[in-house]
């Protein structure tokens, strides 16, 4: 049973209701109180699972004043647990400033672990590289978001994005401009749903593939590109490579590379990839 004053952090299904632990289960019984993104759609989920403790909604506009009130009964001896509409909660989703005033006033937060969107794609990807970087929603507007892809552009790690289905093909259509059509990318939509799609294609053939039929741009998505190939740093001199350690000693990544790029004349791609390699 659920210990008194703590808050618990409950991860739920993504789309197939049995998707959820048995203690999960347990902690959404016996709690006092559950804090849910949408009530009425946590409400299906508890009544499937014949629950029926108390649900308040909190939501990006509301968050500060429903911590505050959970923060009260917390004092007063009272339980609770935070769930969002799907998967682990606070992650691109409302909760983390629940999270961080339950911590500030002293009271334990408790992970319960499970589904998680991100990682349910990346398992059923079959992707060897071992690193990956989540990044979740890029910015709604074309601008913001090419500046974001452009920086990430050449990062070698395998990027993990959310994706709403009104953006999916503006996204896809920058990635491939930005990132380059070559890259392999994994298309995991309405996962652990009746219609569940796991594609796998090259970068510049996935808008074609959505266009193909208007029920592929439908749903909830994770999209997973390949990271930057690596640039051949072995010619880099020495020189440079002093240049370059020195730099990093004093600004950040990013602004050390560009002055060592300016300086020595080096593909500024191969020194981003050696900067990553010689920072600490």
């Amino acid at each position: 049973m659920p210990v008194k004053n703590a808050l618990y952090v409950v991860a739920t299904p993504i789309g197939n209701l049995n998707d959820i632990s048995l203690r999960a289960l347990e902690i959404l019984a016996g709690v006092d109180v559950v804090a849910a993104e949408h009530v009425q759609n946590s409400k299906h989920l508890l009544s499937h699972h014949a629950i029926h403790t108390r649900l308040v909604a909190l939501h990006q506009h509301n968050e500060t004043a429903v911590a505050h009130q959970i923060c009260a009964s917390l004092a007063q001896g009272k339980s609770a647990a935070l769930i969002s509409d799907a998967g682990t909660p606070a992650i691109s989703d409302p909760g983390a400033v629940l999270v961080r005033q339950v911590r500030e006033q002293g009271f334990p937060v408790i992970p319960v672990p499970g589904a998680n969107a991100a990682i349910c794609a990346l398992s059923a990807a079959g992707i060897t590289h071992p690193h990956f970087l989540f990044y979740g929603f890029l910015p709604s507007k074309a601008g913001q978001r090419q500046r974001e892809l452009e920086t990430l552009a050449p990062l070698p790690y395998t990027l993990i994005f959310y994706e709403a289905p009104h953006r999916i093909r503006a996204s896809l259509h920058d990635m491939a401009s930005i990132l380059g059509g070559e890259r392999q990318l994994t298309i995991a939509r309405e996962l652990t749903k009746l219609f569940e799609t796991v594609h796998q294609c090259k970068l510049g053939e996935a808008v074609a593939w959505l266009e193909a039929d208007a029920y592929r741009e439908k749903g909830e998505f994770v999209v997973l590109v390949s990271g930057a190939s690596a640039p051949d740093s072995a010619g880099i001199s020495e020189q440079t490579r002093n240049t370059l350690t020195l730099l990093l000693a004093e600004l950040p990544l990013k602004q050390a590379v560009k002055l060592t790029a300016e300086i020595s004349g080096e593909n500024r791609k191969a020194l981003y990839q050696l900067a990553l390699s010689l920072k600490p």
